[in-house]
């Protein structure tokens, strides 16, 4: 029986976190979730299980509420950077999940390196 679209992605999102988290064992986790109104990031440690920022376009302060396009993620990506800096983060892996590194995922990745995260 063929896969559905789901079970796909959540195949998909196994295979990537998991060959992460071999190569980069020890190191804090840049987490992206994307759906079709917003988009929200997440620096996570996950030796200690805990979130040490994040950041999303549900945001007021970002001024991107209801935007659901690439400007927005790139803001997004901008104010995660800042918080890593805040929080003491300089380095991090990028966990794209389930999610092609295209479109609103790759702009914020790339926001987020001209930040000064090093991704």
């Amino acid at each position: 029986m063929a896969l559905s679209k789901r079970e796909l992605f959540q195949k998909r999102r196994m295979r990537v976190r998991n060959k992460l988290r071999k190569v980069n064992a020890g190191r804090v986790r840049l987490s992206v979730h994307r759906s079709s109104k917003n988009i929200s990031v997440q620096l996570i440690d996950d030796t200690q299980g805990k979130t040490l920022a994040s950041a999303s376009s549900l945001e007021k302060d970002l001024g991107v509420v209801g935007k659901n396009n690439v400007e927005a993620a790139t803001k997004v990506g901008a104010a995660i950077a800042e918080r890593a800096k805040k929080a003491g983060i300089d380095e991090a892996y990028f966990d794209r999940g389930g999610f092609l590194f295209h479109g609103r995922v790759k702009a914020l990745a790339e926001a987020a390196r001209e930040g000064g995260l090093k991704i």
